[in-house]
């Protein structure tokens, strides 16, 4: 599976995350409000944004999403983990601009993502902090299955403040 594409929909593109994204995606992060629920509620200080940016390039996975009408940078996302075993990879680390929250960008957004992986592996799983009820209401909106007692992530890493939700192929968001 490729963990970079270049996926494009009516709303969106979507591209592997390079170097020369820092200024744009840092821009879109630095807003406090969008991590206000999440666990890293810092993550709009530029530090703790900085250790986020570099490990999606490191990662493989990192994914840089613009708005296809202006060509804004509008948010980031990212394929990790991929496990064999469940046969299935994680969809992860997103966030977009205010602006853009409401279902719709995001429903595209992971309709893509989802298509994607799911020519190659059967699930995606989205871990999300237990406490960010936020996140776990759009999870739910796009067709994300609580999994019960599940508690670790899909390279055996244990996180007991989140929760799993699972996308089988042929579930989640239409177009």
């Amino acid at each position: 599976m490729d963990h970079q594409p270049r996926l494009e929909g009516d709303l969106v593109t979507i591209r592997p995350t390079v170097a020369e994204d820092w200024d744009e995606l840092f821009a879109v992060a630095s807003d406090p409000l969008i991590w206000e629920v999440h666990p890293a509620h810092d993550r709009w200080q530029e530090d703790v944004f900085r250790r986020y940016f570099e490990d999606a390039l490191a990662s493989g996975g990192g994914l840089t999403i613009r708005d296809k009408a202006s060509g804004k940078v509008i948010g980031a996302s990212r394929y990790a983990f991929p496990d064999a075993a469940r046969d299935e990879v994680e969809i992860g680390w997103t966030f977009i601009a205010r602006n853009y929250w409401g279902g719709t960008y995001n429903r595209e957004i992971k309709r893509l993502m989802l298509d994607h992986i799911h020519r190659s592996v059967r699930g995606a799983v989205f871990v999300v902090g237990r406490d960010n009820l936020r996140s776990r209401k759009a999870m739910e909106k796009i067709g994300g299955v609580l999994v019960e007692g599940r508690i670790e992530r899909g390279d055996g890493s244990l996180l007991p403040d989140h929760v799993y939700y699972v996308i089988a192929r042929g579930e989640g968001p239409q177009a």
